[in-house]
């Protein structure tokens, strides 16, 4: 293990060529000594503390995600005025790290957060003029879904002075859906908003939020109301605070909760009138420039939006050919079209649509993970002390949301990272795809990762908690091949399930170009899953929706895998024996999220380092 910090800290060294500090290249670079290298360093690292200390006092959102309570009732600030103040931190930030730092004078870590943490900052400045071009309402993660399930899942109550913040929270719902719709308003004035459908899925959304008690006379009871409720259950109170917390819950919720989403509802209904039906980013005023950017973004890479789509087909090709192979092995007599139909249809790969049918596939969802937990040692030297739990997407967003998910742990062990899994359509949550999706979201996938990620000593908090797209999404469908080498996927239908998921991956790639490069329709982009995957049309629709509300997103998954068992291959090719999978997985997981080209860097230099 100290062998391979070495090493890495080796390579940082050696690809970071370009100093923080702006100036002269041709500079002969000042020799430091190893004092003044970690005195430097410590600045810098200190400096990082700082600036991550001042995002978090702007974020009481961010402070309830790491379990801190500082301002527990209170929302983040999502005016422009607050972007544009944000924004001017950042110049302020580059030109103190550029004036101020000079990489050479750095441990290899703490160079490598440098080049990182610049990096950000030059991409923020830069995408800020693209600031507009998103959904803050969709049916992926919009707000009107998002901030209801931020207080389910992250806003816990262990005393009096907790529920009194939560109150607080639903009471300020008000202010924060008004910033909401003026953010909503100077996106339609841009001429940014989204296609008809996905009005639908938001207005349903918000309007199942704001049924049941208190709202109504029904006698279900609210989503929210049953969360403060029961999180209040177990409190220790004094006669006569239960019911005064209560009242203030259900004031909050009548008085200010309800309003806003009435509000929102309104104006929803309004743009959805002038809302057209065409589905890219094209559309967009320089949108094609903005999707390019995008992909650059969520790739880490400079492949174009042909490249892309390209490396789409083919893999697409190549997955088929590997499909034929397990259908001719089951004896299925029939084109592969005819296979897809029948593994859509076919009643003994689909759970009932039943409370036992849906309890059956989360045990049995939970069992694989244990199984899998079992077996760690055998692919990573370092494992998370973060545990992990499998819970059912909630009623009020089922509908909308993908059919699986990941939710990181509080940093402070306070809350497990969360595989959720969608009941909603149990036609869309296939038995042979259990295996897959559990080891993709769960372990060893995002929960490896992630919570490894956060666990990381002597790095910055922007290191623990940021990401890069292609590495996080590429190394969870990765995840769902190593267990392929292990022995798992027995089952020829579950291999074949494997298949079916990075298949669908694949298609994304030639998808999500087809839309927001090449110009397709929503229906365009459902039937080429429809013909080319085994996936049930529920799936199809989901997976188009997704794409059009986030451009580029969807790539990063194929691009992120393919470039993590490239470099792999390339290991094994170059160490023979001395190749160690357990170590390589320390090498790809030990500096948190990095780019893609940082990840080959790292690799190369543990390679050299073995030889």
């Amino acid at each position: 293990m100290k062998n391979i910090v070495k090493f890495i800290s080796v390579v940082v060294l050696t690809v970071s060529v370009v100093a923080c500090k702006g100036g002269d290249e041709k500079t002969t670079a000042k020799t430091y000594t190893d004092s003044e290298v970690t005195e430097h360093s410590k600045r810098l690292n200190d400096w990082f503390e700082e600036q991550f200390k001042l995002d978090l006092k702007d974020s009481p959102q961010m402070q309830t995600r790491i379990g801190d309570k500082t301002d527990y009732g209170k929302w983040d600030d999502i005016s422009p005025e607050a972007e544009a103040k944000n924004l001017q931190k950042t110049k302020d930030r580059l030109k103190w790290l550029n004036e101020n730092i000079d990489e050479t004078a750095l441990d290899a870590s703490t160079a490598l957060s440098c080049k990182l943490y610049k990096q950000r900052l030059e991409n923020h400045i830069e995408d800020y003029k693209y600031r507009l071009y998103d959904y803050p309402l969709n049916q992926m993660h919009g707000m009107q879904a998002e901030i209801p399930a931020f207080l389910i899942n992250m806003h816990q109550i262990k005393d009096q002075g907790d529920a009194k913040s939560y109150i607080r929270r639903l009471s300020g719902l008000n202010n924060l859906f008004t910033q909401l719709e003026g953010n909503l308003k100077e996106r339609q004035k841009a001429g940014i908003l989204p296609p008809k459908f996905v009005f639908d899925h938001v207005i349903s959304d918000a309007k199942n939020i704001i049924k049941g008690y208190p709202f109504d006379n029904s006698k279900e009871n609210s989503t929210l109301w049953n969360d403060f409720s029961s999180k209040i259950e177990n409190l220790v109170l004094v006669d006569g605070d239960r019911e005064k917390l209560e009242k203030l819950a259900k004031d909050a919720l009548v008085n200010a909760v309800k309003p806003a989403y009435v509000s929102l509802i309104l104006l929803l209904q309004e743009q959805q009138k002038a809302a057209d039906d065409l589905d890219g980013a094209w559309k967009f005023p320089n949108g094609e420039a903005f999707y390019n950017n995008a992909l650059a973004r969520t790739t880490t890479t400079k492949m174009t939006a042909n490249e892309i789509h390209q490396l789409g087909l083919q893999e697409v090709e190549r997955i088929h050919n590997e499909m034929t192979q397990i259908k001719n092995q089951v004896g299925f007599k029939g084109s592969l079209q005819d296979f897809f139909k029948f593994m859509k249809n076919d009643k003994q790969f689909y759970y009932p649509a039943t409370a036992e049918g849906k309890k059956e596939y989360m045990d049995k969802a939970t069992g694989m993970i244990n199984r899998m937990k079992s077996r760690l040692d055998e692919l990573f030297i370092t494992k998370p002390k973060a545990d992990i739990q499998v819970k059912a997407v909630e009623a009020f967003r089922e509908k909308s949301a993908g059919k699986a998910f990941y939710q990181q742990p509080a940093l402070d062990g306070s809350r497990p990272g969360t595989y959720y899994a969608n009941m909603y359509a149990m036609e869309a949550m296939p038995s042979y795809q259990m295996e897959a999706l559990a080891y993709h979201e769960g372990i060893p996938g995002h929960h490896m990762q992630i919570a490894i990620a956060q666990e990381l000593e002597n790095v910055p908090m922007f290191r623990k908690l940021g990401g890069y797209t292609a590495y996080i999404e590429g190394w969870g469908l990765y995840s769902e091949f190593i267990p392929k080498e292990m022995g798992f996927y027995g089952d020829p239908y579950s291999d074949f399930g494997r298949l079916a998921m990075e298949l669908w991956r694949a298609c994304r790639l030639v998808v999500d170009t087809g839309i927001h490069a090449k110009k397709w329709t929503r229906i365009q982009g459902i039937n080429y899953y429809l013909v080319n995957t085994p996936n049930a049309e529920s799936d199809a629709i989901k997976m188009v929706e997704r794409h059009i509300v986030m451009p580029s997103q969807a790539t990063a998954y194929k691009v992120g895998m393919n470039k993590i068992i490239e470099l792999r291959k390339n290991a094994k090719e170059k160490l023979g024996e001395k190749f160690d999978i357990r170590e390589f997985h320390e090498v790809v997981l030990s500096n948190g999220a990095v780019p893609l080209n940082v990840l080959s860097d790292l690799v190369d230099v543990w390679i050299a380092s073995k030889k």
